[in-house]
């Protein structure tokens, strides 16, 4: 069952939703990329949600109210009902059909991430690689910092902006780790200049909700915002 069903059953919003899912999962040491999907929303968008099994479904909703934990067990058995009995002809046509759509979308989806991961390939084979941090440029941490500072900004819609928002600046390079542990590993900065234009513009495109609460076109969900950029 999908996340974005068991919000619609339970009538949790779907973010809230999604938090449990990965407070559970942390909670079972287990990934939550194993249950995650993509969905294309109402503006063609792609969207995380989580896909569970009867049994995390279960394991879910042992911390929803009896009436919540009611709705999604009728759901189950209506689906299971469903699996039990034959199908008909125009059934079996319609899931054909739905089928066809899914893997079609799915296809889409794949190609869509795929040309991303091309582009990002591409850009880091052209990445110049210093030594050092230069002093017009940040790291992701130091980014996450400023950002959590000058607008109360999550690390998660810190690192949206950054690496899946479609206005995302590009990194300017990569810094080897110095220290002995890093083993020469490296780690991507960003201009701090461009870093301070994308986000006074996706600042800027959210809509406050509350005093401290906000929503953006291509976010889902509410974030904590305190301090709205000026135009």
């Amino acid at each position: 069952m999908s996340s974005r069903e068991i919000a619609e059953l339970t009538g949790k919003r779907h973010d809230n939703v999604m938090a449990d899912i990965r407070s559970m999962l942390s909670e079972l040491k287990i990934d939550a990329l194993t249950f995650q999907g993509i969905y294309l929303d109402s503006m063609n968008r792609q969207q995380a949600e989580y896909l569970l099994d009867h049994e995390h479904t279960d394991c879910l909703l042992t911390g929803y109210s009896a009436a919540m934990r009611m709705a999604v067990i009728k759901r189950w058995r209506e689906l299971e009902a469903q699996a039990a009995r034959p199908m008909t002809q125009a059934e079996i046509t319609a899931a054909n059909a739905n089928h066809l759509v899914a893997v079609e979308r799915q296809q889409r989806e794949q190609q869509v991430a795929l040309e991303r991961i091309e582009r990002r390939v591409e850009d880091l084979s052209q990445t110049t690689v210093w030594d050092h941090c230069p002093q017009n440029c940040q790291s992701l941490t130091r980014i996450k910092e400023t950002m959590l500072a000058r607008h109360g900004l999550s690390g998660a819609v810190v690192d949206y902006v950054l690496k899946v928002w479609p206005n995302q600046p590009n990194p300017a390079g990569m810094v080897r780790n110095g220290h002995e542990e890093a083993l020469g590993s490296q780690y991507l900065v960003w201009s701090k200049s461009h870093v301070t234009a994308a986000f006074h513009r996706f600042v800027s495109e959210s809509t406050m909700v509350t005093a401290t609460q906000a929503t953006h076109p291509y976010f889902e969900g509410r974030f904590r915002l305190v301090q709205k950029a000026q135009s």
